[in-house]
């Protein structure tokens, strides 16, 4: 799988996304990351694996303690796709409202 469809897999869960949102204040242990969800520190664990796949977050362990990080590149390249979809679908309502409005004068025009 490509680099942008891992990031997007990690991004289908409210859970990761969750993660991701309190990494984005700064950068947590697995415990503090799991201290909000109603879940066991190993599915915790695996949420962050995902993530780690996806590059959207990294670790390092100090002791017995792993520290999570944000990495913002994988986040970027994402924030640059849906741009690109954007920018080309609001191109194509641009011309579609313009066609619209056409249709609209025309018809106006043939009624009076």
């Amino acid at each position: 799988m490509d680099q942008l469809s891992l990031a997007f897999h990690a991004l289908a869960d409210p859970t990761r996304r969750a993660i991701l949102m309190r990494l984005a204040k700064s950068d947590a242990t697995v415990n503090e990351l799991a201290e909000p969800f109603d879940l066991r520190l190993p599915t915790i664990s695996k949420h962050l694996k995902v993530l780690q796949q996806a590059s959207l977050v990294s670790q390092t362990r100090e002791a017995q303690r792993r520290h999570c990080h944000l990495e913002s590149g994988a986040l970027k390249e994402v924030a640059e796709w849906v741009w690109n979809c954007r920018t080309h679908w609001e191109a194509s309502f641009d011309r579609l409202d313009a066609f619209l409005n056409d249709i609209e004068a025309a018809t106006k025009a043939s009624k009076n």
